[in-house]
C-alpha cells in the first residue's frame, strides 16, 4: 500500500507541473515531426534544385522554410537533421547512462583504495579536453555521425559516475542494506536488486537534461566540420550553410537554430521537472 500511494502521488505530481508536460508534448511533436519528415515536407532532404531558379527561395507555401544554397527544401533538411541530432543525443545520453551508472555504482560500494582510484580516473577524463579526441578521431578516420555517438558517450559519462557514486555512498549505509547483507544475498545481487534502482532517480534527472547539452554539443561540432558531414543534415552543418549569407537569406540558419533551442528548451523543462516530482522532500 505505501508503494502504490507514493506511486499515486508522484503521477499526481507530473501531471500537475505544467513546464514538464509542455516539455513532453514540444518534444513529441518534434520526434514525430522528424520521424515522418518525408511525409510532411515532400521533398528529398538532399536533393538538389535548379541552381538557377531555386537557389535561396524565401520561404513561402511551397518552400515554407525557404531553400539554400543549392536548392534544396529546408524543412525537410531541417526536419531529417533533427531525427540525426536526436538519434545521437539519445544514443549518447543512453550510453553515457548506462556507462556512468556501472562506474559510480561500483565505486561507491567497493569503497576505500579502490573507490580513490576510480575517482582520480575520472578526475583526469574531466580535465581532459574532450574536443581534443574529436580532433584527433576526424584526422584518422572519416567522420559520420555513427562514429559520432562513441566518441561522445566516451567523453561525457564522467558526471553521471560522480552522482551516482555520491548517491551509492548514503544508500549503501542504510538499514535495507545491511538487513540484505544480513541475510546472505551476495554483492551482486545487492547491486541489481537494491543499489542500482534506488540510484535511478538522480540518473534520470541528470540524462534529461544532458539530451540538451548533447544536441547542442554535436550542433556545435556539426557546425566546425567535425561532426555530422554534408550532404547529410544536422541542424549544426545547415546554420553553417547559412552563416555566410545571414543578412540576405537570414531562413537558413535561423530555422534550425529556433529548432535546437526549442529542443533544448523542452529537455530542461522535463530535467527540471522531474527534479521537483522526484524530489523526496516533496
Amino acid at each position: 500500500m505505501p508503494s502504490a500511494i507514493y506511486h499515486l502521488k508522484l503521477t499526481e505530481r507530473l501531471w500537475s507541473h505544467k513546464a514538464l508536460l509542455a516539455g513532453i508534448c514540444c518534444i513529441g511533436v518534434l520526434a514525430f515531426a522528424t520521424i515522418f519528415s518525408n511525409m510532411i515536407s515532400g521533398y528529398d532532404p538532399v536533393a538538389q534544385g535548379d541552381l538557377l531558379t531555386d537557389r535561396y527561395l524565401e520561404p513561402t507555401s511551397e518552400h515554407p522554410f525557404g531553400t539554400d544554397k543549392f536548392g534544396r527544401d529546408l524543412l525537410s533538411r531541417v526536419l531529417y537533421g533533427g531525427r540525426i541530432s536526436l538519434t545521437i543525443a539519445f544514443s549518447v545520453v543512453f550510453l553515457t547512462a548506462t556507462i556512468g551508472l556501472l562506474y559510480g555504482t561500483l565505486s561507491g560500494y567497493l569503497g576505500g583504495l579502490t573507490d580513490s582510484v576510480m575517482m582520480r580516473f575520472v578526475d583526469f577524463l574531466l580535465a581532459f579536453p574532450s574536443i581534443f579526441i574529436v580532433i584527433t578521431v576526424v584526422a584518422i578516420f572519416e567522420m559520420n555521425h555513427w562514429l559520432l555517438i562513441p566518441i561522445l558517450s566516451l567523453t561525457s559519462w564522467m558526471e553521471t559516475a560522480r552522482i551516482v557514486r555520491t548517491e551509492v555512498l548514503t544508500l549503501k549505509e542504510r538499514d535495507f542494506i545491511s538487513a540484505a547483507k544480513g541475510l546472505g544475498y551476495t554483492p551482486v545481487r545487492i547491486l541489481f536488486e537494491h543499489i542500482i534502482p534506488n540510484s535511478m532517480t538522480p540518473v534520470i534527472v541528470a540524462a534529461t537534461l544532458k539530451v540538451g547539452e548533447v544536441i547542442l554539443l554535436e550542433s556545435a561540432l556539426s557546425f566546425l566540420g567535425l561532426g555530422v558531414q554534408s550532404p547529410t543534415p544536422s541542424w549544426g552543418n545547415i546554420i553553417n550553410d547559412g552563416r555566410e549569407v545571414l543578412m540576405t537569406a537570414w531562413w537558413v540558419s535561423t530555422f534550425p537554430g529556433l529548432f535546437i533551442a526549442m529542443s533544448v528548451m523542452s529537455f530542461n523543462l522535463i530535467g527540471d521537472g522531474l527534479r521537483q516530482a522526484l524530489s523526496p522532500s516533496r
